[in-house]
């Protein structure tokens, strides 16, 4: 198993595919929070990732937009007087 640094800045896997094969329900767990590029030969042949990723990061892009201290109400007529 080796990690490697893509242009996102973010880490990524990658695996051999005999590797996968013989521990595939532990490489699906972490598909959930990381791309695995599978390798056969040395070149990569495959992507295993979370196909909802994107909402999983704009989700996460939003958390604490709010503050605490304003209601889901005020904010709406907010955003709705700035339109």
């Amino acid at each position: 198993m080796q990690n490697l640094f893509n242009r996102k800045w973010c880490f990524f896997m990658t695996i051999t595919a005999t590797e996968l094969k013989m521990n595939l329900s532990k490489y699906l767990l972490l598909a959930e929070t990381e791309d695995i590029y599978i390798t056969r030969n040395g070149k990569v042949v495959a992507k295993l990732s979370n196909p909802y990723q994107d909402r999983v990061d704009v989700a996460k892009s939003l958390f604490g937009a709010i503050p605490s201290n304003i209601t889901l109400e005020q904010t709406r007529e907010e955003r709705l007087n700035q339109v």
